[in-house]
């Protein structure tokens, strides 16, 4: 080669060396500034809107507003009630009953969307393999005519690789991030709720079939009772001392009573199979005995501290979806906003496989990509419009569950008081009940009066008989619901700080 030749060989190469050199100097300047600009996020930033709420509660003393602290463990809160079947039944509900199940799918779903969400952060990478066959078509003029004339086929082998990378110049993929992460805490939340309403509706149910139980048990012992009287009154009218239908009123209230004591089977049977169903059986395939004890009321502590109804699931799971609302405001102001991809591409091609991976078949493009939607009919508007709307609906559900668990917890502090005095006065009423069956029945003996007069004093009795049973049926399953309200064990040594590690 030439002297001349070389020169200029060498300045091309110097000239494409600098150019290469300034456009990589231009590309780092790029990354740079958009490293810079991927911090700004658009989009309101997040926060806990307050709620009115009253200093301290009606139903009871110093209780005072408290924060939610949904991972506050909630301690074993059945066993206040001693009783070791029913800790059996709901250590079942957390394994088999299916709504928990469902809930704890769901939860692996949110998670799902959060990861996919953060993989947004990252570059985004493909390769391809292709080789293809084609053949075109050519034209040929000869003279004045144009005529068209089949092309050589060719063989075309191509190996790339490509990478591309969105910057998150407004924020739109971290408040994505922020959207599905809120949303994940969101159903870690309701799996928690189901899980203690499950747990809840099993201890409401057992108390009620215990009740029936009790009952039960009331009504055999009256029928036992009933028989005698109808045997008694038999042998009176045998001696002449009684008439007919005092042996016909005994006969009626013995089977009237017994009755009661069928339809008390059908309730019963309903009982068993819903806690069939709350453990994930089949009611065919459980049953359960009746006991002779009903479970321990618990004594309701006279102060109980605030931090309690912090750890209500549903409480934390509105705040979050609350947040997660919040987040799509973001995403959807990010759309009025350009969008900047940078893009890499890079491979081999040729028109044999067995030449393909040598330097002179090499190829390569590096660059920017810059995207924004013009015009798009409002479509995007909206799309904020009803984020926004999507916030405001969730603020409000928020409010609303904070106020439905004051009303909750208020609600049964009154109930169980109410009826801590309504079981005194029905006691009473038992006990007075019972003396004036007994003094109908020596009255009745003695020929003083009549049978209707004991038949009377028989449906008193048993009505207050049961009237008490009922009470304490319901002042358990009052417990429970408030138990349930508190999100949990009302013991204080059973809650945690906010760091605690979660049951």
């Amino acid at each position: 080669m030439e002297p001349s030749a070389l020169v200029t060989a060498s300045s091309r190469t110097f000239h494409h060396a600098m150019s290469n050199r300034k456009f990589i100097m231009k590309m780092h300047a790029l990354l740079l500034g958009v490293l810079t600009l991927a911090g700004c996020a658009v989009g309101p930033d997040y926060k806990r809107p307050d709620v009115v709420v009253p200093a301290a509660y009606k139903e009871a003393g110093d209780w005072k507003p408290a924060e939610p602290k949904d991972e506050s463990p909630r301690g074993n809160w059945w066993q206040v009630y001693g009783d070791a079947n029913l800790d059996a039944l709901v250590a079942q509900v957390a394994i088999s009953n299916q709504n928990v199940a469902a809930a704890a799918a769901q939860y692996r779903q949110a998670s799902a969307l959060l990861g996919a969400a953060q993989a947004g952060y990252y570059p985004t990478l493909g390769a391809g393999l292709s080789g293809t066959r084609a053949q075109g078509v050519s034209s040929a003029t000869t003279g004045t005519s144009t005529t068209a004339a089949g092309s050589p086929i060719v063989n075309t082998a191509r190996l790339s690789l490509n990478a591309s990378w969105e910057a998150d110049l407004w924020g739109r993929i971290g408040r994505n991030v922020e959207a599905n992460s809120a949303s994940a805490q969101a159903s870690d939340a309701d799996l928690r709720a189901a899980l203690l309403s499950a747990q809840a509706t099993l201890v409401q149910t057992y108390f009620q079939l215990r009740t029936n139980d009790a009952q039960q048990r009331l009504l055999e012992q009256t029928i036992a009772a009933y028989q005698r009287s109808r045997q008694i009154t038999a042998n009176r009218y045998e001696a002449g001392v009684a008439g007919r239908v005092d042996v016909a009123q005994a006969e009626a209230q013995l089977k009237s009573t017994q009755a009661q004591a069928i339809d008390l089977g059908v309730l019963r049977a309903q009982y068993e199979h819903a806690i069939a169903v709350l453990i994930g059986k089949a009611p065919a395939e459980f049953q359960i005995a009746p006991v002779d004890a009903m479970p321990a009321l618990p004594v309701v502590p006279p102060a109980l501290p605030s931090v309690l109804l912090e750890r209500r699931p549903d409480i934390a799971g509105a705040e979050r979806r609350m947040a997660a609302a919040n987040a799509q405001i973001g995403v959807a102001q990010a759309a009025f906003f350009p969008a900047l991809t940078l893009g890499a591409t890079g491979g081999y091609q040729n028109s044999s496989l067995s030449n393909l991976l040598t330097l002179p078949n090499r190829f390569w493009s590096i660059g920017p990509a810059l995207a924004l939607t013009l015009f798009d009919g409002g479509a995007r508007s909206a799309q904020k419009e009803g984020a926004i709307a999507g916030y405001d609906k969730a603020e409000a559900t928020y409010r609303q569950t904070v106020l439905a668990a004051f009303q909750e917890v208020e609600d049964n502090l009154a109930a169980l008081r109410l009826l801590a005095n309504e079981a005194v006065m029905q006691q009473a009423a038992t006990q007075a009940a019972d003396e004036a069956l007994a003094l109908t029945e020596n009255q009745y003996q003695a020929g003083t009066v009549s049978y209707l007069n004991v038949v009377t004093a028989q449906a008193t009795a048993l009505g207050a008989q049961r009237s008490n049973l009922d009470l304490v049926g319901r002042r358990l399953g009052a417990s429970a619901v408030l138990l349930k309200a508190l999100g949990g064990d009302w013991q204080v040594g059973s809650v945690v700080p906010s760091n605690g590690t979660s049951d």
